[in-house]
């Protein structure tokens, strides 16, 4: 069986990285049968998490998870889509990835309240005094990151008006299909879900949430990606609604 390299479920999330989640929703998808671990952090071949074990095969990272997944099993995840869909849907994945993610984490680690709650998670375990400590380290280092990257140098405002475009392209695009694929979910679908859950989760109160719930079709998104793909034996369901 594969085994899946996560944090594990939190804050109503099957898990807090959408990267996870959205490896989560590849192996539905594929129908492939998998266990869930949380203890691989320290092992993770590229320092950070998902990544799987597929009978002694280690690939990391979600995206070359897909393709694994697509090469081994001969999935075609945008079965269907003629090319000029499938350079849209990968477009949107990495939009998604590559920008929203990093409004998406200075809103849970910038903001005090939103941090208390992620170092809870991630550090609760951590004996006093070591745990300000390993906090201090941790925060600061996701702020260079941001500031690398570029989110971290624009205004609040400014990262808000960037994000409700992804957020406004990703609903477009959905119109009145069911899916990103149309009647039929594509391998994007697992990352537009994977972000959808996460902007909308009532454990973080921030613009992004704000501006996803504007949209009713958001959250009935969501809730049918999470009814056609459920939690098959060994993996997690979500913790708790979606709603709030």
């Amino acid at each position: 069986m594969i085994t899946l390299y996560a944090f594990g479920p939190a804050f109503g999330l099957l898990d807090p990285s959408p990267f996870v989640t959205k490896a989560h929703m590849l192996l539905r998808m594929a129908g492939l049968p998998y266990r869930c671990d949380t203890t691989g952090f320290l092992k993770a071949p590229k320092g950070k998490l998902p990544y799987i074990d597929d009978h002694g095969q280690v690939v990391a990272d979600s995206t070359f998870i897909r393709w694994h997944i697509e090469e081994k099993y001969g999935v075609d995840f945008d079965e269907g889509l003629d090319p000029a869909q499938r350079a849209s849907a990968w477009a949107v994945e990495k939009m998604l990835e590559d920008h929203l993610y990093w409004i998406l984490a200075h809103w849970r680690w910038m903001d005090d309240a939103n941090f208390a709650k992620v170092s809870g998670l991630l550090f609760g375990k951590i004996p006093w005094p070591a745990r300000p400590l390993v906090e201090t380290l941790a925060r600061g280092k996701i702020r260079k990151a941001l500031r690398v990257q570029g989110a971290g140098r624009h205004s609040a405002g400014e990262q808000l008006a960037l994000a409700e475009r992804a957020i406004d392209s990703v609903v477009t695009l959905l119109g009145s299909n069911d899916y990103l694929g149309g009647s039929n979910p594509c391998g994007a679908d697992a990352t537009v879900y994977a972000f959808a859950a996460g902007i909308l989760c009532p454990a973080f109160d921030n613009p992004l949430r704000r501006k996803g719930k504007s949209y009713p079709a958001l959250d009935d998104y969501v809730a049918r990606m999470q009814a056609r793909f459920p939690a098959p034996a060994g993996a997690p369901a979500t913790t708790a609604a979606m709603a709030g």
